[in-house]
């Protein structure tokens, strides 16, 4: 997923996008909220993790602020203010979910993916797919029941067919997915993960639509 972290504390942010990095995701890091909305003006984003206390200002009104004007990306907040008036605050004001600092990091993993399942409409972390048996929580594929390895990236790539089955995805969306502005992309990176997963998962597991881009398959 293409995830922005809004985040003024540097050793957390940097841990926090470390490990969103490390799980296949593409992540902006902002570290002001007047930073945070223009890249949010400028790029497409699947899920925002949100501090409450920022140098210019508080999160609860900018969240707030995107529900109004319709945005409807899911946002988990994250912060320090531990109240239970703080948590019902913020879960009103529009998030889906809230972590109190210092929180686990494989449970924001964990916590992102269960956000990111619940809006692609099936809640289910099994699905099964022809021989493909896809654990969405665990991150890992079997193949007529036997593990198949799959790096960050490529795991990142399939995952992003399989939470929109049937949906053409173009190159850019797909890049757009996986990096963040300041990563270099090569013209073919998605052309060749998307040739490694075809070897992985089976031929027909990505379907390609010449010049317009791929969808999820029917290995």
């Amino acid at each position: 997923m293409r995830i922005l972290l809004i985040e003024d504390d540097g050793v957390l942010g940097a841990a926090v996008a470390d490990q969103l990095r490390a799980d296949g995701h593409g992540a902006d890091w902002a570290k002001r909220l007047d930073e945070a909305a223009d890249t949010l003006a400028v790029g497409s984003f699947d899920l925002v993790l949100l501090d409450l206390m920022l140098p210019d200002g508080r999160g609860i009104p900018f969240l707030r602020a995107m529900r109004a004007r319709g945005d409807a990306t899911p946002v988990i907040i994250l912060t320090a203010l531990d109240q239970v008036s703080d948590r019902i605050e913020g879960l009103n004001a529009g998030a889906d979910d809230y972590m109190v600092k210092p929180f686990d990091l494989d449970e924001l993993s964990a916590r992102i993916g269960s956000v990111a399942r619940r809006y692609s409409g099936n809640p289910n972390p099994l699905i099964h797919l022809g021989p493909l048996e896809i654990d969405l929580a665990a991150k890992a594929v079997r193949r007529e029941g036997r593990p198949v390895a799959l790096t960050h990236r490529e795991w990142a790539l399939f995952e992003a067919f399989v939470q929109a089955p049937g949906r053409l995805l173009s190159k850019a969306q797909l890049e757009e997915r996986l990096y963040s502005f300041d990563d270099s992309i090569e013209s073919n990176t998605i052309e060749v993960h998307v040739s490694r997963l075809r070897k992985k998962l089976g031929r027909s597991v990505i379907d390609t639509e010449r010049g317009l881009g791929y969808r999820l398959g029917s290995p």
